[in-house]
């Protein structure tokens, strides 16, 4: 996906905050040596594209290398550890995401608390994720889905970048509010999971738009709706799900966070 420039750079203005992520960066004209970008998701989704442009954008922005790095595994707990255990000097950040609030109340036991062990720099941006289906699911609308699911229980695979993850949670509002059953089929990633969405192995994902507008343009998925309160600009034409769900709402969001001075054991 190719982000206009100029909407990129008014959804990363704010990182011009990022000389404050610590004493010792500001006093060494921060800057001074590359710093890494490190993102806890598979290279592709949403999350990947976004670390990569911002990580380019500050690179022309502040005159040193922002090198992206992915460390998968554990729905991005894996990345945040490896951040939290780094020196709080400013050149290992975070691409922060709501797996980060999820993990909180996913997993019983983390080695890690988020919020005490880490300082938020800045907010990126925040967008809707899209409920969209492979065009073979004889659906065109939010209800026919409903209904469609209810005749066929269970007979329905929704994709997901694995457990925890905003297509998982938002899928699993959506049964929850409408009482339907869907087969959770999780992947290392979003973007394995949309390349068995495109290629028909399942039917369903609820994926942030960046990573999925193109095939929706293209006709090779299908957009019931998007899962913020109103309408996306950038898809006008296609309904929310709070037209048809009342009260659904979630977004897929991102920023950057630091390291904080607090250790961890």
């Amino acid at each position: 996906m190719k982000l206009p420039r100029r909407q990129f750079m008014r959804l990363a203005a704010g990182v011009v905050a990022l000389p404050s992520v610590s004493r010792v960066a500001r006093a060494d004209a921060y800057p001074t040596k590359p710093v890494r970008l490190m993102n806890g998701f598979a290279a592709g989704g949403t999350a990947d594209i976004f670390a990569r442009l911002m990580g380019q954008w500050l690179s022309e922005r502040l005159g040193q290398q922002f090198l992206t790095e992915n460390r998968t595994g554990a729905a991005s707990n894996i990345a945040t550890e490896a951040v939290i255990r780094a020196p709080a000097d400013g050149y290992t950040l975070l691409l922060a995401t709501p797996a980060n609030a999820i993990n909180a109340t996913l997993y019983e036991k983390l080695n890690y608390d988020f919020i005490r062990n880490t300082a938020p720099v800045a907010g990126i941006m925040v967008v809707a994720n899209v409920m969209e289906v492979h065009p073979s699911l004889p659906v065109k609308s939010v209800p026919e889905f409903i209904a469609y699911a209810k005749a066929n229980p269970g007979k329905i695979n929704m994709a997901s970048g694995g457990a925890g993850t905003t297509p998982h949670v938002f899928g699993e509002l959506f049964k929850f509010m409408t009482g339907i059953s869907l087969t959770h089929v999780p992947y290392r990633g979003a973007a394995p999971a949309l390349n068995d969405l495109l290629g028909g192995q399942v039917q369903v994902i609820f994926d942030p738009i960046p990573s999925s507008i193109g095939h929706i343009r293209a006709g090779r998925l299908r957009a019931l709706a998007v899962t913020t309160a109103t309408r996306s600009e950038v898809l006008p034409s296609v309904p929310s799900l709070a037209e048809f769900v009342p009260g659904y709402d979630a977004s897929f969001w991102c920023g950057i966070s630091a390291p904080n001075t607090i250790s961890i054991s």
